[in-house]
């Protein structure tokens, strides 16, 4: 059962010491959440990789009373839950080795089906920044997009507030539970976002907006889309973690570039400066970038090598791409097992070899 299922993966999340990366190695190794549990301690004492002491809050009373409650409280509320193995539970974010086990959503999307791309940026909001993310989301509507944010003051608001101007799904990444909303200011434009998008966290209720959690918060955002659009950033802050997150979960990142003399073009400038963000000064640089542009109808042939010989994991890796269209790089290393650098050794190798085909925003597609 569903709730059975989520029942224990709150327990899980409740264990003091085990955090998400943790929580999918047990899960990996026993099969299932709840055989976590059902195991007997002396055995698995005896598992390797895993410390002794690691299971001793497996069989504590307060982890399934908190579950319990956390699952009425959902209940009550009629909120959704999202557990890891879930089919919807965010397939962009699946493939982050720290992503959180347990998703709570408020509001009626499914974010595996449509594009996502996440904007962050400062609290302190320039004129200019105003100016760039009315026009960047008013061209982006083409496409229908879910634009993610998290909810602060400045660039995320306003994110989120031109997306619902223009009737585009618009979604909010919470530091804190869902029984509140922080800064109270934006209750208004959360109340309309949850008829066009919604709110997502891993916090449970009662967890209040501490500076940690925004941390946290932000790995969410970098993960769930497939780019990262920093608008203004001073040299240090929020928005520039997400975009350092982002770029060690193999996503794109890019970055609007303002005046030497601006402070809050600087963290921008420096990503620009440094190769670590692609720049934009419209939406049609992130079409580019993410390689979104419209195809021409009469494409170039391309030759394709025959009688190519390929070994086990090549031929492995080529079988998931024929028939398959463009496929992200993220998406085949799940599929495939290798993991993301393993898969995009073998990807160039299978480019060399003429069967592949490289596109931007880093997709791959068999001759």
């Amino acid at each position: 059962m569903k709730n059975d299922e989520l029942f224990y993966y709150l327990a899980l999340q409740a264990v003091d010491g085990i955090g998400p990366v943790t929580a999918k190695k047990l899960v990996d190794h026993f099969g299932d959440v709840k055989s976590i549990f059902d195991e007997k301690q002396h055995k698995k004492r005896k598992i390797k990789g895993f410390g002794s002491g690691l299971f001793k809050g497996l069989n504590k009373r307060e982890i399934f009373e908190k579950a319990e409650r956390e699952l009425l409280y959902l209940e009550d509320q009629e909120l959704h839950a999202v557990c890891f193995s879930d089919r919807d539970y965010p397939s962009k974010l699946k493939h982050c080795q720290d992503a959180p086990i347990v998703l709570f959503q408020k509001g009626k999307f499914n974010i595996n089906q449509k594009k996502v791309i996440s904007i962050v940026g400062t609290r302190l909001m320039t004129s200019y920044g105003s100016r760039f993310l009315k026009e960047f989301i008013r061209e982006a509507k083409i496409y229908d997009p879910i634009i993610v944010s998290g909810l602060a003051y400045g660039i995320d608001i306003c994110a989120h507030q031109e997306s619902l101007r223009n009737d585009i799904c618009t979604v909010g990444i919470l530091a804190h539970g869902l029984d509140r909303i922080y800064p109270k200011s934006h209750t208004g434009t959360v109340q309309k976002m949850i008829t066009n998008g919604g709110l997502y966290t891993e916090f449970w209720s009662g967890t209040v907006a501490d500076p940690v959690n925004f941390v946290k918060r932000n790995r969410i955002i970098a993960g769930i889309s497939e780019a990262t659009l920093v608008v203004e950033s001073a040299h240090k802050g929020g928005s520039l973690i997400t975009a350092q997150l982002a770029s060690s979960y193999h996503r794109d990142v890019l970055a609007v570039p303002g005046r030497t003399t601006d402070r809050f073009s600087q963290g921008c400038n420096m990503l620009i400066k440094s190769n670590k963000a692609a720049l934009v000064t419209s939406f049609k640089d992130l079409e580019y970038a993410l390689g979104w542009t419209s195809e021409p109808s009469v494409k170039k042939p391309v030759q394709k090598k025959l009688f190519v010989e390929l070994d086990e994991q090549e031929r492995r890796l080529y079988n998931l791409l024929e028939g398959s269209g463009k496929k992200l790089l993220d998406e085949l290393a799940l599929e495939s097992g290798f993991g993301v650098q393993k898969t995009l050794m073998l990807l160039l190798q299978l480019e060399l070899k003429g069967i592949v085909l490289g596109h931007s925003g880093k997709r791959f597609q068999a001759i």
